[in-house]
């Protein structure tokens, strides 16, 4: 995959993991229990994604879309396993269409583009898509406000859902607004993604502050997705992780790019500057632990590929445990 600044280099690590799947739903969880607890500044990360994407007229954004669109094409390759064809999917946190831009009018007839973003929505409104679009600026944690319950026949979501404060929430209306046997594939980031750039901003501000402050999103641990899918009443799960590493010049084009992709810190509570001698300090310690031989940086965005069916009467059932009649051993 070609990548619009020289400067970069993206190239792909998968690590996969087997797929897990479940037999059924868990027993569901209700949005009404506990209120969401707000971790992300939900109104500024509207502003940050505005003013990213409406940037020297949305080209600075479009440079630094490498990430996304490498994983709306790893999403795609799930999507054409799935032999089925939609009239309808809905993609949540669209963005400007990374993954509806990849659909094929021979499977897919409509995509409902929705998101908070007014500018990252209409910053491509321009350009042509196979399918049939329609756009919604909407908040993606209210999505039963905008979609009647049992209605849709797929969800999609390419890279949003780490932005969402109540996770479970949102999987549960995303469940709710599909029909039966309806489809949700995600992405979302996971917790390892830029662990070099957030180890080397903790080391500099202990170094020359005497202290730390969250720098870096906190992020779903891979380990809860299925969880969380399972107890949102989703059922024949997979999970699988892959890992986009891309390789910087330096870590000041790194948080460029990052500002740029409307990626920029939005935790509640967060330290609106950094010093710019800790900057210094992060960028060599940053260098120096995690640098390649040829003088770059890496950094690693981890992606929690998910799929989930709302159940249904006629779904195939995994066998139940133990019941199997082949010895594993003797397959490997």
């Amino acid at each position: 995959m070609a990548v619009s600044s020289i400067t970069r280099k993206l190239f792909i690590q998968s690590r996969r993991f087997a797929a897990i799947s479940s037999s059924g739903p868990s027993p569901s969880l209700t949005t009404h229990t506990l209120g969401p607890f707000q971790v992300f500044d939900r109104e500024t990360k509207r502003i940050q994604r505005n003013k990213a994407a409406s940037k020297n007229g949305g080209e600075s954004s479009r440079t630094v879309d490498y990430v996304r669109d490498e994983v709306a094409d790893r999403m795609m390759e799930r999507l054409e396993d799935i032999k089925r064809k939609f009239s309808t999917i809905v993609d949540l946190g669209s963005g400007s269409g990374h993954f509806s831009k990849l659909l094929d009018p021979e499977t897919t007839k409509k995509s409902i583009m929705i998101d908070s973003s007014s500018k990252a929505l209409h910053r491509d409104a321009d350009s042509e898509f196979d399918v049939e679009v329609e756009r919604i600026v909407a908040d993606e944690e209210n999505l039963l406000q905008i979609i009647q319950p049992n209605s849709q026949e797929a969800i999609v979501s390419c890279l949003s859902l780490h932005w969402v404060n109540d996770l479970p929430g949102v999987l549960i209306q995303i469940k709710e607004a599909l029909r039966p046997d309806g489809l949700f594939l995600g992405a979302m980031l996971g917790g390892e993604t830029l662990f070099e750039l957030r180890t080397a901003l903790q080391l500099a501000e202990v170094d020359r502050e005497g202290g730390i402050s969250p720098h870096v999103s906190p992020m779903t641990d891979t380990r809860d997705v299925s969880n969380l899918l399972g107890r949102a009443g989703f059922t024949l799960l997979t999970v699988d992780i892959d890992e986009v590493k891309v390789a910087y010049p330096s870590m000041w084009e790194l948080m460029d790019d990052l500002r740029d992709m409307g990626e920029s810190n939005a935790v509640v509570g967060r330290r609106h500057t950094i010093h710019r001698d800790t900057l210094a300090a992060a960028s060599a310690i940053y260098k120096e632990l995690h640098g390649n031989e040829d003088g770059t940086i890496p950094a690693t965005f981890q992606v929690i590929f998910m799929i989930g069916w709302k159940p249904a009467p006629n779904q195939p059932k995994p066998l139940e445990r133990g019941s199997g009649q082949t010895n594993l051993k003797e397959v490997l």
